[in-house]
C-alpha cells in the first residue's frame, strides 16, 4: 500500500514528524517498508509565465525571454528550449537557487545578453528521465507561487508492507483510522452524503451465486463526459499512490478504490446486452482482458457477464469489450462485495495480480460497498457531469460478525501488565469497536472491515499494539531455583551417545518417514503408518525401526568410496496397535568394512557378528544379555538373533541378508543392531562386595551335545544350579571334526571358583563341579574325559 503523506494529513493530522509517523506505524504491526521523497531536494523556483519571445541577436538556436515571475517586472532570461512560446507557463530557477546534482543558479552573460534565472524542464529538476523541452505546467498555474508548495513537493511517499491479515488498511480510509487509533488524533472523515437521483432508469441485476457475491451495487449514470479532464490533484494522488491515470472515469474508479479501499468498476452502457449477471464461468468460456490477455474460464471462477457475453472477471479485472472510453456517454458504476474465497488464487491462475484482487482476497469491507458507489457518483458528477439514477442492490447472507468473549485476567496473565476497565474500554472506543462490559468481562462485536479477528487472542493484540509494544515493560522471568531430581539409575542420553563413539561409530540423523517399500522389505512391515501429506512420494510412511535410515546413510557413504564404515542413531519409532499408534526411542548402529582401521600392527579382517555383539554387550554393563537365534525379515537366516535382557526381548542383531546386501549394492554384508534406548539407559548402582584375597581355582569342563543344542541352554542351567563359590563360568571353545560323533559338537566351558575367606580345598571344589555336571547331564551332556 503506497500513499501521500498529505493526502494522509488531510484525514487525520498527529503532531508527529513523517519519520516518528512511520515508527508509530511499524511498531503497531503495520511495516513502513519505504518513505521516500516525492522530489529531490530544491529551492527558489516559482511558477513563471513567458511574456515575450525573441531571437538572441548572437546565437541561432538561443531566445531571448520576458517572464513574469510575480514581481513588479519581468526578468530577463536566455533560454534555448524549442517548446519556449508566449503564454506558457513553466518552472523559473531564481538566481541564487540550488538544483539538484547542487547546481546553482546564478546571473549570467549569455552571447553578451544579460540572463536573470532558468527556465527548467522536469529533467533539470529531477522529476524525470527524460524530457523534449521545458516543463509545461497548466494554464492555471499561480504566477510567482513557489514550484514545490504549487505540486505539493514537500511531500513524502510511504510504502506499507501489509500482511495479509490487514486488508483495512488497503485504502486511505482504513490507514487514517488506524493512525487515528494510534495517536489520539482527531479523524476527519468524508461527508458522502446520497446523491440526487435524476435518472428512473436501472439496470437489472441478477445475481446466480449469492455466497460468492453476498451484496452487489450498481447505479446507472447517463450523459457523462468521459474525456474530461482529471483534476490535478486527482492525478497526483493516484499517480503517488503507483496508478497512472487513463481517462476521468476509469481515474475516478480508481481514486475511490484508493481512498476507501472499495475496489470499483465501470461499465459503458452503449457496449452492454440486456442485463448484468454474476455467476460461475460456463466451460470452455474465453474473455479478453482490458491487458489484451486472452483467458479461458474454469467453472469455479465468477464472473459478471450481460445477456450475450463475459464482461470481467469478477474482482479482479474487467473485459475489453466492456471498458470505458473517451467516447463513453452512459456508464454503469459496480460496486460489490465479493467473498474471500470465491477469489483467492483466481488471478495467480491467470498470471494476473491486480490491485482489485489484492483487496478481495483479503476482505473488504462490506458495510462501505454502497458508500463508496456514492462517493463515485458524487466524483463523477462532479467531474463529468451526467445523470445518476436509483442505486440499485443485490443483498444475499453477509459474513456474520460473532462477538467474541474477552477476559480482563486473560489480558493481564498473557500481556504481563495490568489494564484497568477504562483503559481497555478507550482502546475500543479508539479502535471503533462495538463493545459491552459487566464487570472484568467484555463481548466484542469486530467491526465489518476487521476480517482478522475471531478470537480472544486477537483482542488482546489489538490492546497490545494500541497500548504500545515500547510500553510493556521488560521484565525479567521470576522462577524459585531447585534442584531437580536425578536417579541414579538412569543413564543420560549423551553418556550413551558417548559410549558409541568411543566405539568408534559416528551419529547420523535421519528422516523419521522413509519409503513404503523400504519399511515392507527391511521390517516386514505391509500396514505402516502412513503421512497424510508426505512431502515426497518417497517419504510417504513413518519408520518402525531405524534400520532404513541406516542403511541409506551407508549406501551414501558407499557411493562416495568409503570402505570403513560405522554408524549408529538414536530415534523415535512408529507404529500401530490395537487400532492406535505408539511411538518408541530407539539405539541402532550398523558396522561395514573392516573390524579396526587400517593400521600396521593387526591384519585387517571384515567385521562380524561377533565383533557388533561385544559393541552391545558394552552398553550393558554389568547386566548380562542373551543372544537367541531367530529370523529377522532384514537379517541372514542363521546368523541373527533376538537379544534379551532380564528375560524381556529387547532388540536384534545380525548380518544383512544377502538378497538386502545385493540389492542395495553392498560388496559386503553389514552387520546392524537394534535395541530399546529406555533399557540401554537403565543403569545399576554400584554396591559393594568384597576384595577377594585368595587366587581363584580354575576347573575346565567339555561335554559333547547334540548339535541341535545350544551352548546358552547349558549356560543357563550351571546358573540356575546356583553352586557354591562358582564365580564365573563362561563358553571358550566350541569344537567339531575328528574325535566327535557326527551330529555331536565338544563344548568347553571355563569355571572360576573363588572364596573371600580362603583358598578352596578340592573337598569344597568337587561338589560344586558335581552341581554344574549334573546340570548339563539334565540337558542331554555327555562329559568328555
Amino acid at each position: 500500500m503506497k500513499f501521500s503523506e498529505n493526502w494522509l494529513r488531510t484525514w487525520v493530522n498527529p503532531a508527529l514528524s513523517s519519520d516518528e509517523l512511520g515508527h508509530v506505524l511499524t511498531m503497531a504491526g503495520l511495516e513502513v517498508e519505504g518513505l521516500e521523497a516525492v522530489a529531490p531536494a530544491f529551492n527558489n523556483v516559482v511558477v513563471a509565465e513567458v511574456l515575450e519571445v525573441v531571437k538572441h541577436p548572437n546565437a541561432d538556436r538561443l531566445n531571448v525571454c520576458q517572464v513574469n515571475v510575480g514581481e513588479a517586472s519581468p526578468l530577463t532570461i536566455v533560454c534555448g528550449a524549442t517548446n519556449v512560446a508566449v503564454g506558457v507557463k513553466v518552472p523559473c530557477a531564481r538566481i541564487g537557487a540550488v538544483l539538484p546534482g547542487d547546481f546553482k543558479i546564478k546571473q549570467a552573460k549569455v552571447r553578451n545578453v544579460e540572463s536573470f534565472g532558468m527556465l527548467c524542464s522536469a529533467v533539470e529538476l529531477g522529476l524525470a528521465e527524460t524530457s523534449d523541452g521545458l516543463w509545461l505546467l497548466p494554464a492555471d498555474a499561480p504566477v510567482g507561487k513557489t514550484l514545490r508548495e504549487y505540486l505539493e513537493l514537500d511531500d513524502k511517499l510511504f510504502t506499507l508492507k501489509l500482511t495479509p491479515n490487514r486488508s483495512d488498511c488497503s485504502g486511505m480510509a482504513g490507514v487514517a483510522r488506524e493512525v487515528a487509533a494510534l495517536t489520539g488524533s482527531e479523524l476527519k472523515p468524508l461527508d458522502i452524503p446520497a446523491q440526487p437521483v435524476t435518472l428512473s432508469e436501472q439496470l437489472p441485476v441478477n445475481v446466480a451465486d449469492a455466497q460468492a457475491c453476498p451484496l452487489y451495487c450498481g447505479r446507472m449514470v447517463r450523459g457523462v463526459n468521459a474525456a474530461a479532464t482529471t483534476p490535478a490533484w486527482m492525478l497526483r494522488r493516484l499517480e503517488r499512490s503507483g496508478l497512472r491515470g487513463i481517462n476521468a472515469v476509469v481515474d475516478i474508479t480508481n481514486y475511490v478504490m484508493m481512498e476507501l479501499g472499495q475496489p470499483m468498476h465501470a461499465f459503458d452502457v452503449a457496449k452492454l446486452t440486456g442485463s448484468i449477471a454474476v455467476r460461475k464461468a460456463r466451460k470452455g468460456e474465453t474473455l479478453t482482458l482490458l491487458n489484451e490477455q486472452n483467458v479461458t474460464l474454469d467453472e469455479d471462477v465468477l464472473v459478471i457477464a450481460d445477456d450475450a457475453r463475459t464482461l470481467a472477471l469478477a474482482g479482479i479485472m474487467g473485459g475489453q469489450g466492456s471498458g470505458v472510453e473517451t467516447t463513453t456517454q452512459d456508464v454503469f458504476l459496480e460496486s460489490a462485495f465479493f467473498h474471500p474465497d470465491a477469489i483467492a488464487g483466481r488471478a495467480r491462475r491467470f498470471g494476473l495480480a491486480t490491485d482489485s484482487s489484492f483487496r478481495f482476497e483479503r476482505g473488504v469491507d462490506f458495510a462501505a460497498t454502497r458508500r463508496a458507489l456514492e462517493r463515485a457518483t458524487q466524483l463523477l458528477l462532479e467531474i463529468c457531469g451526467g445523470q445518476a439514477g436509483e442505486i440499485g442492490e443485490v443483498r444475499g447472507q453477509l459474513p456474520a460478525r460473532p462477538a467474541i468473549a474477552l477476559r480482563r485476567s486473560r489480558v493481564t496473565r498473557v500481556l504481563g501488565i495490568e489494564l484497568d476497565n477504562a483503559q481497555i474500554a478507550t482502546l475500543f472506543q479508539r479502535l471503533e469497536f462495538e463493545f459491552s462490559a459487566n464487570g472484568d468481562d467484555y463481548r466484542v462485536t469486530p467491526p465489518s472491515f476487521r476480517f482478522d479477528l475471531s478470537i480472544e487472542a486477537d483482542l488482546i493484540e489489538e490492546l497490545a499494539r494500541l497500548h504500545g509494544y515500547d510500553n510493556i515493560p521488560a521484565l525479567a522471568p521470576q522462577a524459585a531455583l531447585t534442584m531437580l531430581p536425578y536417579s541414579e539409575m538412569l543413564r543420560p542420553l549423551a553418556r550413551v551417545q558417548q559410549d558409541m563413539v568411543a566405539r568408534d561409530y559416528q551419529e547420523i540423523v535421519s528422516y523419521a518417514f522413509l519409503d513404503a517399500q523400504v519399511e515392507r522389505e527391511l521390517c516386514g512391515n505391509d500396514a505402516p503408518v502412513a503421512l497424510q501429506n508426505p512431502i515426497a512420494s518417497n517419504l510417504a510412511v513413518m519408520r518402525s525401526s531405524l534400520i532404513g535410515g541406516l542403511v541409506g546413510a551407508l549406501r551414501f557413504n558407499l557411493n562416495r568410496k568409503q570402505t570403513r564404515v560405522r554408524l549408529f542413531e538414536t530415534g523415535a519409532c512408529f507404529g500401530k496397535k490395537d487400532e492406535s499408534y505408539v511411538q518408541s526411542q530407539r539405539l541402532s548402529a550398523i558396522a561395514y568394512g573392516s573390524s579396526t582401521s587400517e593400521q600396521w600392527g593387526a591384519t585387517s579382517k571384515a567385521v562380524d557378528f561377533y565383533d557388533v555383539k561385544g559393541d552391545v554387550e558394552a552398553l550393558f554393563p554389568p547386566q548380562a544379555l542373551r543372544f537367541v537365534a531367530a529370523p529377522h525379515p532384514a537379517l541372514h537366516p542363521g546368523r541373527s538373533a533376538q537379544i534379551f535382557c532380564g528375560g524381556k526381548a529387547i532388540g536384534w542383531i545380525g548380518e544383512l541378508h544377502p538378497q538386502w546386501q545385493q540389492q542395495y549394492d553392498m560388496p559386503q554384508a553389514a552387520i546392524w543392531f537394534e535395541v530399546e534406548l529406555d533399557t540401554v539407559i537403565q543403569a545399576q548402582v554400584p554396591s559393594m562386595s568384597e576384595v577377594p584375597k585368595f587366587l581363584p581355582v580354575r576347573r575346565d569342563l567339555a561335554v559333547l551335545v547334540d548339535e541341535k543344542v545350544e551352548a546358552q541352554s547349558l549356560l543357563d542351567a550351571m546358573t540356575q544350579a546356583a553352586a557354591p563359590f562358582v564365580a564365573e563360568v563362561a563358553l571358550f571353545d566350541v569344537y567339531r571334526g575328528k574325535g566327535v560323533e557326527q551330529g555331536k559338537k565338544s563344548l568347553a566351558f571355563r569355571v572360576l571358583l573363588q572364596d573371600t575367606q580362603k583358598t578352596l580345598t578340592d573337598s569344597e571344589i568337587e561338589p560344586s563341579i558335581a552341581l554344574l555336571v549334573n546340570a548339563m547331564q539334565q540337558h542331554g551332556a555327555q562329559l568328555r574325559m
